[in-house]
């Protein structure tokens, strides 16, 4: 994806549908309208994910406390979700297979009702996903479950192991770009929607966007418009039309990032009760353990929602009942926050209790269409629905073809293949193993950059020794996968930032010092960059009560 090509195409082409926001659902949107035939354009303030697409529980499923809700409360628009969710499950997967795979979730249970009610719920969660290949739900003694995640109390009675699938979400929405790309749809992020203008039936025509990177700013034309803006598509639809309804209650949720050594185990464990009532997954997640969610209203959108002390408290006290030793304080090596597009306009519901459904309005008044609410797993399923009344709009009738469409990295992906990259290239095994997991077919083209000699040999070692990435992976990002800033490199590309706060500082200044190469930055624009970027992390670690490396 070729940036500055981009932009001109932008500028110089009028477009079926423009697209803003490019988080799951406008990603989706853009390969399955370019998969039609449609001229799309697609664009983000930030980047790929910035935002919600990136801060998930990197899970997909159907949801098992939706399950419950719909049960226990008579609330069968939960059931439609749980049906909709283990539908698109395999889908996503399949897609994808170096991105999202399958997950074995543990529940701890103390007494044997304990146990027969997880099973009976899990059996049924099972059965609502048809022709789905991932294993049925089953009962687990004491010793089996221990055997399999040895860091829980010897307190527990058995539990019940179901499977779900589990997702890099920031890479693969970046895959669904890529191969939005492909399809031939004008990809660009770092690109702030300012205005619209409209034509003399009151139907908007033109977006007037900013350059966040160079401030330069020029119009999109486009015969329709998709807001995909997530928990911020409110202020896309007043840009339209001033005097819309606010639709969102926007939700709040932190995870927190341990040692592999709280579970020792690649099985995750899921915690169905807090004493709010809430769900908490313990999640291994490359190479570390990811806990979370919470669930809280939130209010001021013009704030990153980022991890709070109290929440990494809320989060710790969790635990204690299922590990035989509580995580401490001092073991939290980072976390992040992020927001619930959650469409609901009363109190007189929680957060926690909203329906995770999505809606397609048309605006009818500005023709703005926006994409609203819904969740990781059902991105497609929610593409189509969009995708399918702009195309009823504009007289398309080429059906979706998403269903079966490999995205980019996954033609011919096999694991396998690993030990052939890390013999050709001689590289380390877990780089071999997260080359080929993080970038599927192309992983030889990030090992060729490594390889190559005018590049210089350190290209092939490693960001930091504690974890797997090159220094190859930068270059690559760059030229490939539009990667312009060093936090789209730390947190979206390769995820340290999610992982390790004080990993992502030791590396700051290398990321930088490679993307000021490739991306021609001057000395006081590479000092800004990395001056800034260390000025986050050091909030992040103020505002969670982490230790910062130089404490």
């Amino acid at each position: 994806m070729n940036r500055s090509k981009n932009i001109e195409q932008l500028q110089n082409q009028t477009f079926d549908v423009c697209i803003i926001g490019a988080g799951a659902s406008g990603t989706g949107c853009a390969l399955d309208a370019a998969l039609r035939g449609m001229k799309v354009a697609l664009i983000d303030k930030t980047d790929f994910a910035a935002e919600t697409s990136s801060r998930s529980t990197k899970l997909i499923h159907g949801g098992v406390r939706y399950l419950e809700q719909a049960f226990k409360n008579f609330d069968f628009a939960q059931l439609k979700q749980v049906k909709h969710g283990l539908e698109e499950r395999h889908i996503v997967m399949r897609n994808a297979p170096h991105l999202a795979q399958p997950l074995a979730l543990i529940t701890p249970v103390f007494s044997w009702f304990e146990g027969m009610y997880f099973t009976i719920g899990l059996s049924i969660y099972g059965l609502f996903a048809k022709g789905d290949p991932l294993p049925p739900a089953q009962w687990l003694n004491k010793k089996a479950t221990l055997a399999r995640m040895p860091t829980l109390t010897p307190r527990i009675h058995s539990s019940v192991m179901y499977y779900d699938g589990q997702h890099d979400d920031a890479r693969y929405c970046l895959a669904l770009a890529q191969s939005a790309h492909e399809a031939g749809a004008s990809v660009v992020n770092h690109l702030e929607i300012k205005s619209f203008s409209k034509n003399a039936d009151g139907k908007l025509s033109t977006a007037q966007v900013r350059d966040t990177l160079t401030g330069k700013e020029f119009e999109i034309q486009s015969k329709l418009f998709i807001n995909c803006a997530g928990p911020y598509a409110d202020a896309i639809r007043r840009m339209a039309s001033p005097e819309v309804t606010p639709r969102l209650r926007p939700s709040k949720g932190v995870h927190i990032i341990l040692p592999h050594e709280v579970l020792k185990s690649q099985d995750a464990m899921l915690i169905p009760k807090t004493k709010d009532g809430r769900v908490v997954f313990v999640i291994p997640f490359e190479g570390e353990v990811m806990v979370g969610t919470t669930d809280d209203e939130y209010r001021d959108l013009d704030k990153e929602p980022i991890l709070e002390e109290k929440e990494v408290d809320f989060l710790l006290e969790t635990l204690e009942p299922f590990l035989a030793k509580t995580p401490t304080r001092s073991q939290v090596k980072a976390g992040f926050g992020g927001l619930r597009p959650l469409i609901g306009v009363t109190d007189s519901k929680a957060t926690k209790k909203l329906v995770r459904d999505h809606e397609v309005e048309h605006d009818l008044n500005s023709n703005l269409i926006s994409l609203l609410g819904g969740k990781w797993t059902t991105y497609r399923l929610m593409a189509k629905d969009t995708i399918d009344l702009v195309a009823e709009l504009l007289q398309n009738t080429a059906p979706c073809q998403t269903h079966d469409h490999l995205l980019m990295g996954a033609e011919g992906y096999r694991f396998e293949d690993w030990e052939t990259l890390q013999k050709q290239y001689n590289l380390a095994e877990d780089t071999a193993k997260h080359l080929v997991t993080k970038y599927g077919n192309k992983a030889e083209e990030v090992a060729k950059i490594a390889k190559r000699a005018k590049e210089g040999p350190e290209m092939a070692e490693k960001l930091h020794p504690k974890y797997p990435f090159i220094q190859a992976e930068v270059i690559y990002q760059a030229r490939h996968e539009m990667a312009c800033t060093v936090r789209d490199v730390l947190a979206r590309r390769i995820r340290l930032e999610l992982m390790d706060w004080q990993a992502a500082q030791e590396v700051v200044y290398l990321v930088g010092a490679w993307l000021a190469v490739e991306l021609d930055w001057t000395g006081p624009e590479l000092e800004r960059q990395m001056d800034e970027y260390q000025n986050q992390l050091d909030q992040f670690m103020q505002r969670a009560a982490v230790e910062t490396p130089s404490a």
